[in-house]
């Protein structure tokens, strides 16, 4: 299936959390606060925090800078902070827009919410990955034999383990080589392509993310994955955590990273939120 460009937004994708999975839109005027609140449910926070120390692609090596501006007390009495930052737009926990792999597709500024802001799909591998393991359309298919088949609209979020390995780069990486030659020494799971032209063919997923650096394995050598994924408008969420706080199914993902115009991606905050 091919998707659209301009894919449509939804006209309430928040209103589905407060629907609690209920089809179509919960009615006008009832009261949503419960989603924000958090009487109705949790938010977990799937991002990693930036900062020097954060995990960048590794022929990046400048990563995340802050530089202080101003901290203190001001002439006229009270206090003052402000900093700028310097990033590459795929570093930590990211967004990759369709136009990161795929010509004439979305940027970053292009994406609709509805990619963005959907139901989640959460399938577990991680008592089976590895350094080279990429996911099989075997686990997705298998996935949905337990819980049902993957929703429209679904943003499927793929655990392998690898999250809790941030605080350790080598690992995280497979290697600890920097610059352009360590890139044929990394090591870290990822979406094989066969599932990725599975998904891209048989079902409608708005977005995939995945906890570790990239939505292809370390080892790939043409990013098929990438390609597949983005040549039909599949928005790509890298570096998540906290992803084993989730269900399978029932919890909901709000993704709004920094919108570049024309940008291939970009930092990103995503959350979760967990109906009670």
């Amino acid at each position: 299936m091919t998707r659209s460009r301009f894919r449509l937004l939804l006209p309430c994708p928040i209103m589905v959390m407060a629907a609690h999975l209920l089809p179509g839109c919960a009615p006008v005027g009832q009261d949503h606060a419960a989603v924000f609140d958090a009487t109705g449910g949790r938010w977990v926070d799937l991002t990693h925090p930036f900062s020097a120390s954060t995990i960048y692609w590794p022929t990046d090596t400048t990563g995340f800078v802050l530089n202080e501006q101003a901290y203190g007390p001001t002439e006229g009495g009270w206090f003052y902070a402000s900093y700028d930052f310097r990033s590459a737009e795929h570093g930590g926990t990211h967004l990759d827009a369709p136009i990161h792999f795929a010509e004439d597709r979305w940027t970053n500024d292009e994406i609709p919410l509805s990619s963005l802001i959907g139901a989640a799909a959460v399938v577990d591998v991680s008592d089976r990955a590895h350094g080279d393991y990429q996911v099989t359309v075997e686990d997705l298919t298998s996935w949905e034999a337990e819980h049902g088949e993957l929703p429209g609209g679904a943003v499927l979020l793929i655990r392998t383990g690898w999250s809790a390995m941030w605080n350790d780069r080598a690992r995280y990486l497979g290697t600890p080589l920097t610059g352009a030659e360590a890139v044929a020494e990394l090591h870290f799971p990822g979406l094989g392509p066969e599932a990725a032209r599975w998904i891209a063919d048989n079902r409608d997923i708005v977005s995939v993310g995945i906890d570790t650096p990239s939505i292809d394995y370390g080892q790939s050598a043409d990013f098929r994955s990438h390609v597949i994924l983005y040549s039909e408008n599949i928005v790509g969420f890298e570096n998540l955590t906290n992803l084993e706080s989730l269900p399978p199914t029932g919890s909901f993902v709000v993704a709004l990273p920094m919108k570049i115009e024309g940008g291939s991606g970009g930092p990103l905050r995503i959350v979760a939120f967990m109906p009670d």
